[in-house]
């Protein structure tokens, strides 16, 4: 866990959240399928002439209507209750009435029509004999919304079919407009400027616009009582403007590092000439190397204060600009120079960094292996060992204690550093955000390469790790999930190499690749051919032992 002590920005308490559900009715059409939405009134307190899915406040009726509704098997009390809710809405704002006679059949426009909006739904309904139809309502997705906003909501999005021979009304109160579109035709009138969405709205109809027709949507969810996706999106800068991000999204953890109760303050554009604040005792400055191997560049950090000086990890390539920022940001306070590994977007740096501070601090790490590249020779002023602690100390008794893991894989002489009193990983190149790393042979070694992400793993539990901060690429949250998946996602691609190689067994490394890496770009094939050789490598035993 991050020191209070060291955030950005002082605590605060998120406005709480209110209960609300929201349907998605679902209809086929020849043209594909098609979602009912309407406009919110321009007086509307929340969100004000947007295209929602309608949708409100739950209220406690709706929990004392269970048995007025069918249920599934395994739907729970919340969700029944959730569903009620959403069928109320529709029939409230549009008209639309899910629910059916004892008989099984449904109600007609007449009796639709006789039934009055304003009056308690749930009491109308019985006394017309109508049993609810929660049991076809069917989980989509739980938003809750961004903390950064005074009125906040906690919104499961459900979906349904639109029951045949009925037609929205809008109730010209709170809903005007109701329309029916195709995913695909509402983004793409939004992108135009004419469909004003919000930002949930908009990623659930990117995920929807994927499902040929409502079948497919409901069978997804009805495999599982629980959401396919749920988000708490967190808001940053982007261009001066917010920008809002899921947890998938790449640069969600680092607003969760640097602004974790939801401010609005951390920019996630991509600069080289001012450090980046992520927490008072840490700043990245991202050198101008931008490219392929390299995403925005390669990340520098400096770890540390003023008051207890500072230790730079990776100051990156021979760029004279970029190490005179780095002497400037420190004030030339640099008391030692860290790099995770010898390649040359990482270690160049280091020795033009030490000859302009006074105190010539040392430089740290591991010599590269026999086996590294020519451009990728490097000799450390003194070797780490595995597990030491390199500490900064002020005057005041804080300290930043910085703990070095041997992490072989990417490169033979590859470590990661956990700040070890705020729960983060330094992880250099073992892992990336966005991307996955290269395992290039002899130096890169796959086994070596899975078994310290197991290392790492076991280092999150022990030391609290949220956190990774990687060498390219903004912060990942997560950092234990974000590990599981990352080996995960490796494993996955080697069972696809073994398949590629038992389907051409007289193949080389070019006639696997093909089948190996058949959902990457082409022209990444070149990058990737080098994993490729690793992964055969330890398929085949033929590995370069440590």
């Amino acid at each position: 866990m991050v020191r209070p002590t060291q955030l950005l920005h002082p605590a605060r308490e998120p406005a709480p959240t209110r209960a609300a559900a929201t349907v998605l009715l679902l209809r086929d059409t020849p043209d594909g399928l098609e979602v009912l939405m309407t406009r919110r009134s321009a007086k509307a307190s929340f969100v004000p002439n947007a295209y929602v899915f309608p949708g409100g406040g739950i209220d406690a009726a709706d929990a004392l209507a269970h048995g007025q509704s069918s249920r599934r098997a395994a739907q729970s009390d919340l969700h029944l209750t959730q569903a009620i809710a959403a069928i109320r809405e529709s029939f409230e704002e549009l008209g639309v009435l899910l629910a059916r006679h004892a008989d099984g059949h449904q109600p007609t426009t007449e009796l639709i029509a006789a039934l009055d909006r304003q009056a308690p739904f749930a009491a109308q309904c019985a006394a017309h004999g109508l049993t609810l139809m929660g049991s076809e309502v069917f989980l989509l997705a739980r938003w809750i919304a961004d903390r950064d906003l005074a009125k906040r909501f906690d919104v499961p999005f459900l979906v349904a079919r639109m029951p045949e021979g009925q037609t929205p009304v809008a109730d010209e109160t709170e809903q005007f407009e109701p329309v029916w579109v195709r995913p695909l035709d509402a983004l793409a009138r939004h992108a135009a400027g004419g469909f004003l969405m919000i930002f949930p709205t908009i990623r659930t109809l990117e995920r929807l616009q994927y499902y040929a027709d409502a079948d497919a949507v409901l069978s997804a969810c009805a495999a599982s009582e629980e959401p396919l996706w749920h988000s708490c999106p967190r808001t940053g800068l982007m261009g001066g403007q917010e920008a809002r991000f899921m947890e998938h999204d790449a640069p969600f953890g680092e607003l969760a590092l640097t602004c974790p109760d939801g401010q609005v303050a951390h920019s996630l554009d991509w600069q080289s000439e001012q450090p980046v604040p992520l927490l008072k005792n840490v700043q990245r400055l991202t050198a101008a190397n931008p490219g392929v191997m390299t995403g925005p560049g390669t990340n520098s950090y400096l770890v540390g204060t003023k008051q207890t000086g500072y230790i730079v990890i990776d100051p990156g390539p021979d760029d004279a600009a970029h190490i005179q920022r780095l002497h400037d940001a420190t004030g030339g306070r640099i008391q030692a120079i860290v790099c995770t590994h010898s390649h040359p977007d990482h270690s160049p740096g280091a020795r033009p960094l030490q000859a302009l501070c006074a105190n010539s601090p040392p430089i740290l790490g591991l010599p590269s292996a026999a086996t590294a590249q020519a451009h990728s020779r490097f000799m450390p002023d003194r070797a780490l060992a595995d597990l030491e602690l390199l500490v900064l100390r002020g005057d005041d008794g804080v300290t930043h204690t910085l703990q070095v893991l041997f992490t072989p894989g990417h490169a033979a002489n590859h470590v990661c550093l956990v700040l070890r009193e705020d729960g983060l990983l330094f992880s250099g190149d073992h892992i990336l955000n966005g991307s996955t790393t290269i395992v290039s042979p002899p130096d890169g070694n796959m086994t070596q390469y899975l078994d310290s992400l197991d290392r790492l793993a076991r280092a999150c539990e022990a030391h609290g790790i949220d956190f990774i901060l990687p060498a390219h690429g903004h912060v990942l949250g997560g950092a234990a999930q974000a590990i599981a998946q990352l080996k995960a996602h490796r494993l996955k691609r080697e069972a696809k190499v073994a398949a590629a190689m038992q389907a051409l067994p007289g193949g080389d490394l070019n006639d696997w690749l093909a089948l190996a890496y058949d959902d990457t770009d082409p022209c990444l094939w070149p990058i990737a051919l080098r994993s490729l050789q690793a992964h055969v490598e330890r398929i085949t035993g033929d590995e370069r032992r440590p």
